[in-house]
Formats: C-alpha cells, structure tokens, sequence
C-alpha cells in the first residue's frame, strides 16, 4: 500500500519520469483503476461492486492519489487481511471524538448513545420520526436525573465546577429538546441534538483524569498536545458556484490519541506557518497543504536547521497507548481499529513519503470522505496514516476548496494551555 507522499516527493516522482505525471498544481478529475488500460470517471458503479472489488479499485485509487501520477494500474485482487470490514461506522466527527476521550462511564455514554441515536430515528419520513426522537430525549432525561451521582463522582476534582455547569446546561437542553418535539418541530430537531450532545461531550471531557499515558522517551522533548485543543480556519476561496467566498472552519486536535502528531501540528499553528499559505491539492480525494516556498519539503526548525520531522503515530482501539515508527500493516495488524479513524469527511492526517513512515513535517491532507479510499466495508488509510484531528463545523466547504485557495489563518480558540514544549519553550 502506497502512502501519501508528500507534494515535493511528488515533483521529484515526476521528474523522475514517471508515466503519466500531474503536476504539482493540476487539479486532477476523480477517477478509478482497473486491471489493465480501462478507466472509468466518476463513482457510478461504486455500489454495484463486491467488497473486494471495491477494496482492490481503492487500492488502485489511493496509489494514484498518493504518487501524484495516473499512469493505468494492474492490480492482484488484496488479500483478505487486506480489507477492514466496519458494521455501520461512526462517520461524525464529534461522535468519534466523544468515544475516543479516555473515560469509563456508563451513564453519560448511554446518554450519548440515546441521543446520537436520534439521527438515525430522524431518516423515517414524516411526523412518525418524532416518537423515537421523544423516547430518546425522556430516556436521557431519566438516566440523567436517576444516575447523576454517578456521573458527578467520575468528575476530574479541577474540572468540577465545569462538569457540574454542563450536567445543568444539559437537564435545560433537554427539557427544551423535549418541548421541541411536542410542539412537532422536526426541522429543529439536529439543532437541539447538537446542542444537547455538545453539553454531554464536555461533561465526558470533564470526566479526564490527568493524562492517559507515558510518550516515549525519544518523543518526549518534542510539542506534545496533552489534551485537547479547538482551533478557527480561515480559507478564502476565489471560485465557487456562489462566487468568491470566505469560510470559516473549526478543527479539534486529539492529544488524548496522538500527543506527538497533534502537538507538532499545533507548533506550526503557534508560529504561523500555515497562515498565508495555499490549498496545493484539491483533487476530489483529499485536500493538502503545507509544502513551504523553497528547496525543504517541511518546516525548517530554526534551533537546529534541519527539517524537523513527525514519527508515524496511531492508537489502536483497546491499546493503552499509540505504537509509533510502524504502521499497522507493517505489524500485521490491519483488522484492527484505530481509535481516531477515516471515517468523517474532514479528517486531518499528516502526509508523509512513501516507504517512510517517520518523514512528515508539515504537509497534511484533509479527507474528502465520499471517495474509494474509503468505500463502504473496508477502509484502505486507516492505520496506514497518522489521523490527529476533525474539522467539526464547516467541513462542507472542502469541496469547494481549489488549488491556489488561500488559508487567511489558523488560530488557536481553546485549548492552548494543553500544549507542552511549544514555539515559546
């Protein structure tokens, strides 16, 4: 499996002389491979292939994006380790982000669970949606009355107070979720799941004691995101179908699963690299940037001289803390989940060459989820790149990102304080 190569990696592939090459700033249409010369655009038959087809054409499909070139590929069928079969995977990104905080409590996450529960109950047509959304919100309620003790006596003693302020925020949202429901407002409904859910997340955050493990020794000294930390984007896009635009953003950083990657990340935020830069890569699969102006692929660290750069990390649901240096392919490990997954659109991963797992620096790559790398009951990038976050709100305006767009900023809102040996240190 090809990894995603950095964009520098991808102009010396093609000066290398590749086949069919893109060049750095081309967007490239989506398309997929099949064995031999045949292409087909676009994702039409994407639902009328088995599971292994559709692993093989993402394989093929995520070589070409990763390469940069689209030179026809000829692909053996994977082998059956090969393919990640997920029964109904969580594809919200705040969803995902709840279930990766490290906690243990089961009132609050059946509480989470009644209430994401909702969206589903939401796909009956009509008013008959709103009796399974009612039982839903009074089951919360009930739990939530019956069983606060419980959730109050998992609270961190410095984060109390702030618990405590959520379960109230969350009892009011309820009680108003309810008469929403009564009143037949369907339209509402997400608004006031949002809303209530959002209070439930910073009560399961409340609930994280202290920090969930030991990064090694030699990653130690790096940037370390020993939490969490929610940061604004700003990208001004020259053409979309309403014209000129300005979007804005909001990305969560996971230091609970990926400490190393996250802090690097937030480093560079820190110091402004992003800021100014432009979108290299819109493709239909992903969108990238971080390649700096010059020879270096990567950040330069002013300390030292050289590229400073990122170890492969990823959590491995179950696991007590990350491996790091090997993905999951290479431990033979491809079956299993990581905790911070490709499944939403919007997931924030490093970009790194191709048969070096520890070469990122700066280069990351948003994904756009309804592509082949991640077709339905098997998922080609997980364990394979280095997730670190989401985009939780405006992720929609990654379509309409171009190459050329221009990220205005990126700045921290929350979270800060979470970051250890930072640009200041």
């Amino acid at each position: 499996m090809a990894a995603l190569m950095n964009l520098s990696s991808q102009s010396r592939v093609a000066r290398a002389g590749s086949a069919c090459p893109v060049p750095r700033t081309q967007r490239a249409a989506p398309f997929v491979c099949r064995a031999g010369n045949q292409k087909i655009t676009g994702h039409d038959e994407a639902s009328t292939r088995s599971p292994l087809e559709r692993a093989a054409i993402g394989l093929a499909t995520a070589a070409a994006v990763v390469m940069g070139t689209f030179s026809p590929l000829v692909l053996e069928p994977p082998a059956a380790h090969a393919i990640l079969v997920a029964s109904d995977p969580v594809k919200n990104a705040s969803a995902i982000l709840r279930n990766a905080l490290p906690i243990n409590n089961k009132p609050i996450r059946q509480i989470q669970k009644e209430l994401e529960g909702i969206s589903e109950a939401l796909r009956i047509p009509g008013s008959k949606s709103l009796g399974p959304v009612s039982r839903a919100v009074r089951a919360s309620q009930d739990i939530l009355t019956r069983q606060k003790d419980a959730i109050v006596k998992d609270f961190a003693p410095e984060k109390k107070e702030y618990g405590l302020d959520n379960i109230e925020k969350l009892a009011a949202a309820l009680t108003d979720f309810q008469a929403t429901v009564e009143a037949k407002d369907k339209q509402a409904v997400p608004i006031k799941q949002r809303e209530a859910l959002t209070y439930v997340g910073n009560i399961e955050e409340a609930m994280v004691k202290g920090f969930p493990f030991q990064v090694p020794p030699e990653y130690a000294d790096r940037p370390l995101l020993l939490g969490r930390t929610t940061l604004e984007m700003k990208v001004n896009c020259r053409e979309t179908p309403e014209g000129p635009q300005t979007f804005v953003q909001t990305i969560v950083l996971d230091g609970y699963n990926a400490p190393v990657s996250a802090g690097q990340f937030l480093d560079l935020v820190q110091r402004g690299f992003y800021d100014g830069m432009e979108v290299q890569r819109a493709d239909g699969f992903v969108v990238q940037t971080g390649d700096p102006e010059g020879p270096a692929d990567g950040f330069v660290d002013p300390k030292t001289g050289e590229i400073r750069r990122v170890p492969f990390e990823v959590r491995v649901q179950g696991d007590k803390e990350p491996i790091y240096d090997f993905t999951l392919e290479d431990l033979g490990r491809v079956n299993e989940q990581p905790v911070l997954p490709f499944n939403a659109y919007g997931t924030l991963a490093w970009a790194r060459n191709e048969f070096e797992n520890n070469s990122a620096s700066s280069q990351v790559f948003f994904l756009l989820k309804e592509s082949e790398l991640t077709p339905t009951g098997s998922n080609l990038l997980d364990g394979r790149f280095a997730v670190f976050g989401y985009i939780t709100q405006g992720q929609d305006a990654l379509a309409d990102f171009k190459v050329g767009d221009k990220i205005e900023y990126i700045k921290v809102v929350d979270g800060a304080q979470n970051l250890k040996n930072g640009p200041s240190a």
